[in-house]
């Protein structure tokens, strides 16, 4: 193995660093990663979505872990290549694009066996999480909201599509060929989920309020509105896609498990 310096420019690509017994060598970090504890002293290169690329160059890094997991982050991309920063793009649309990430994130740190015993651990916990799930009677229609006003919610091309599939749902708007799309409510009533998540970015986790769905106009009749299955999922285990999205898996399947048990 070998020493580096590193700095990290979002949540996701933090926690995969990390679960590669990386904390040591990362040197700094962007706002809004917040996990593991033991980095949060970390300097602090700004937001995600705009770094400051001076600042990052003052920590003198051998490597920059950018991303490309929420619209916007290709400034980043672009303006350390500029500034002639090393760096590697990570751009998981899926759970296997998350190992890829993880086993890209190995290779260029000396830490590929870590790499791959990460991988292996998230796959065996997926494969149980998705055998459970092949015994529910059907599966359940999902609805998560990456935002409320418009509504945006995740496409196909978001890792939230398998994560939802994995759990033992449908993501209503799977059929968007999408990272993520603005939707009108009628569309969302005219697919009637079963259950209701929302995941609003950039949102504390107590600050989300499932419980305002209900009242939007005609959201009565939905189906899980009805029946009560209004969920605030978090976005530290949907919105980042690392490690920590099986926790996120492990959630919904219990929500799904318990919509039928109920």
């Amino acid at each position: 193995m070998f020493s580096m310096r590193i700095v990290s420019l979002c949540p996701s690509n933090t926690e995969i660093l990390c679960s590669l017994g990386l904390a040591d060598q990362i040197v700094g970090l962007d706002r809004s990663s917040d996990w593991p504890e033991e980095i949060q002293a970390l300097p602090r290169v700004g937001p995600d979505l705009t770094v400051d690329i001076a600042a990052i160059a003052a920590l003198s890094p051998d490597l920059v872990f950018s991303s490309l997991s929420v619209p916007g982050m290709e400034r980043n991309v672009e303006e350390l290549d500029r500034a002639g920063l090393p760096q590697i793009v990570l751009d998981a649309r899926s759970i296997g694009g998350v190992y890829d990430s993880l086993m890209l994130a190995g290779r260029a740190t000396g830490r590929g066996v870590q790499a791959a015993a990460v991988v292996e651990g998230m796959r065996a916990r997926l494969e149980g999480i998705a055998a459970a799930a092949r015994q529910f009677p059907r599966t359940r229609r999902v609805f998560l909201e990456w935002w409320p006003k418009p509504i945006i919610v995740p496409g196909r091309q978001c890792w939230t599509d398998e994560m939802i599939r994995v759990a033992g749902g449908e993501s209503v708007f799977s059929g968007r060929d999408v990272r993520s799309v603005p939707v009108e409510p009628e569309a969302v009533i005219a697919a009637d989920p079963e259950i209701l998540l929302t995941c609003w970015c950039g949102v504390p986790h107590e600050r989300q309020r499932p419980d305002r769905l209900p009242a939007r106009p005609g959201w009565s009749e939905i189906s899980g509105v009805r029946d009560g299955r209004i969920f605030a999922a978090e976005e530290r285990f949907f919105g980042r896609p690392g490690p920590r999205l099986v926790e996120g898996v492990v959630w919904l399947h219990a929500r799904i498990r318990e919509s039928w048990e109920g």
